[in-house]
């Protein structure tokens, strides 16, 4: 039986302690957080789960096997580092890291203590996205086009990130895990409406064989939209989280340009055709995704394995949304990245 130790029952927290509290093989021994008022929720709701307000009491618990990190941004590395240090293998909330410098680190202190080391990308986790993987990954879309995403609610706010680290990383992830393909180059725009991180923001991907991504995230939209469309070659997915079924359509629709009569090599003598063919949407696992990813961790604890989103993969991440940053600093400007820096 694996000992869960969670740090952190704001507005994620309670989420990982009931996944976590129904996966076999496993069990939360005790929930840290500041707030004296949501332990009290803690110890209304699982009365023999044990509750602190000094995180340390979790890192020196012998019966703590595993730590789960759900709070902010800002405390992620050094909440991580101690779990590692201290033996315990970590799951922490997305993104990993605020920096790639401390993702580097804690990759080397997992990896030097042979300690699982996974990030909470949990839409990875869905049954949309698996589905669409599986889609991608039998080439049945053809070479891919674009990824084009629309991200968008009216808050929450977030004092110690802007809404690309809150928001986008939700879609790196998504493309990190489908996409056989990584930015060489990203270019970001945004601005801030009350004296914060940026609220509205556009991240554009260049990647290689002509593909294109792009991200537009926001809190201050009147509506709450998750939708995303993957053009290829062949096919093209349709993919609104928010649908109730349906959540992925896969189109058989595309164009096709062949030369013309006319000389020479412009556009204006190519023929273009348009193919419209038939929608289907394929059926797909209707399982909570944290549920699946809480199994996921402490399948990867027992049996040594790598987690699907393990620390190089929220690494990636944040090396693009690092860049990001950057290009925001400087009004769009494109900023190539170095992967050779990155594990693969």
């Amino acid at each position: 039986m694996i000992g869960i130790g969670v740090i952190g029952y704001g507005y994620w927290g309670p989420n990982l302690v009931r996944n976590m509290a129904e996966t076999p093989g496993a069990r939360v021994v005790a929930v840290s957080d500041l707030s004296q008022e949501r332990l009290a929720q803690v110890q209304s709701r699982y009365p023999a789960i044990r509750t602190t307000t000094d995180c340390r009491d979790l890192f020196a618990d012998s019966a703590i096997d595993a730590i789960a990190v759900a709070t902010p941004v800002s405390t992620h590395f050094e909440l991580s580092m101690q779990a590692l240090q201290s033996g315990k293998h970590v799951l922490v909330e997305k993104p990993l890291v605020s920096t790639l410098d401390q993702g580097l680190r804690l990759l080397d202190e997992a990896a030097r203590r042979n300690l699982v080391l996974m990030v909470d990308h949990t839409f990875v986790y869905t049954g949309a996205v698996r589905k669409i993987r599986e889609i991608a990954a039998s080439g049945e879309l053809g070479p891919i086009y674009y990824y084009d995403s629309v991200r968008i609610n009216l808050g929450l706010f977030q004092r110690d990130i802007n809404v690309l680290w809150d928001l986008a990383v939700h879609d790196l992830a998504i493309m990190d895990y489908v996409l056989d393909a990584r930015p060489y180059a990203v270019s970001a725009t945004g601005i801030s409406h009350f004296g914060g991180k940026e609220d509205v923001a556009y991240l554009t991907c260049l990647m290689e064989d002509s593909a294109i991504a792009h991200i537009h995230v926001s809190w201050l939209a009147p509506v709450k939209v998750r939708r995303t469309l993957i053009g290829g070659g062949q096919q093209m997915i349709v993919y609104d989280d928010l649908e109730p079924s349906e959540k992925v359509k896969v189109y058989d629709r595309g164009v096709t340009v062949s030369a013309g009569n006319g000389d020479g090599d412009s556009v204006y003598q190519m023929l273009v055709g348009y193919r419209t063919g038939d929608m289907w949407a394929p059926k797909l696992s209707t399982s909570e995704a944290l549920q699946d990813e809480s199994r996921h961790f402490v399948q990867c604890i027992t049996q040594g394995q790598q987690p699907d989103t393990n620390g190089d993969a929220g690494l990636r991440v944040v090396r693009i949304l690092e860049a990001a940053d950057l290009s925001l600093k400087q009004k769009g400007l494109p900023i190539e990245l170095q992967w050779e820096r990155v594990p693969a």
